[in-house]
């Protein structure tokens, strides 16, 4: 007989576990906020039915708009004492179009955020969420603020300076369309510039920013303040875009502070 030999034991099937004393098996939950596991083109599908939602909320807002369209272009009217001149056929379509397409965005701003921001939060935890969801108001509260400021603080003197700039050699006769658009991307941009600093805040407690990113980054700020003001104010002239640059700036300053508070809190919340 051969000695030293092992009898090989049969392998051993991999078995569920055995169920709970109730009967049912306990699965260990997934990673909070983050359930939904998406493919690339269920992303897009997503992001198709997010922006349909949006756009459908833009013109229905501006359908409104359309309604007292006149009324609002009265109301825009009122710094500039004079008629309109129009120099073609349908720029007084385009006009009337223009300010129903700004009371359109100011009034689907919640919609267009909260779906935007519903695209988003899929990768986020529960509490992110609240943090994000729970800023909607604030954020809505804030663009409103933000036109109110551009329309009552910036506006006058703006359109003081451009209809007093040298009188004696140019007659102010604006035409409604380069009227409009001056005053309704700086009433519309400014009220997205207001909405930052909360931005900055809510990012600072999911973790996404740093004060000290912000502070080191001044430079920066500075210059993409003042392509923003060449954007927002179709003039290069010292006055307009000094109105549109200390504004931004501020709300720099005032972000790096918010975003201080919210990391402050988040560790606070942490330990």
């Amino acid at each position: 007989m051969v000695t030293g030999l092992k009898t090989p034991q049969p392998s051993r099937p991999n078995l569920p576990p055995p169920p709970s004393p109730n009967g049912v098996n306990e699965v260990e939950p997934p990673n909070d906020g983050h359930e939904a596991v998406m493919g690339f083109f269920d992303h897009l599908n997503e992001l198709r039915s997010r922006l349909t939602k949006a756009v459908l909320a833009l013109v229905i807002g501006t359908s409104i708009g359309a309604l007292f369209g006149a009324q609002i272009l009265i109301f825009l009217k009122q710094p500039y004492a004079e008629r309109f001149t129009a120099l073609g056929p349908t720029d007084s379509v385009v006009a009337y179009f223009r300010v129903s397409l700004l009371a359109g965005a100011i009034l689907s701003i919640p919609i267009i955020t909260y779906q935007l921001l519903m695209f988003i939060l899929p990768g986020l935890t529960k509490r992110e969420r609240r943090f994000v969801v729970s800023s909607l108001p604030a954020i809505t509260i804030l663009f409103l603020i933000g036109a109110i400021f551009a329309w009552v603080i910036l506006i006058p003197p703006a359109l003081n300076f451009l209809s007093t700039f040298q009188s004696d050699i140019f007659k102010a006769e604006w035409t409604a369309d380069l009227y409009l658009s001056f005053v309704t991307a700086l009433v519309f941009w400014m009220g997205v510039a207001f909405e930052t600093p909360l931005v900055m805040f809510i990012l600072s407690l999911i973790n996404m920013v740093n004060a000290g990113v912000l502070i080191r980054n001044w430079r920066i700020a500075i210059i993409g303040a003042a392509v923003a003001a060449a954007l927002i104010t179709p003039t290069v002239d010292p006055v307009n875009m000094a109105l549109v640059i200390v504004p931004l700036l501020a709300l720099y300053v005032l972000s790096i502070g918010l975003v201080m508070i919210g990391s402050r809190i988040n560790r606070a919340q942490a330990a």
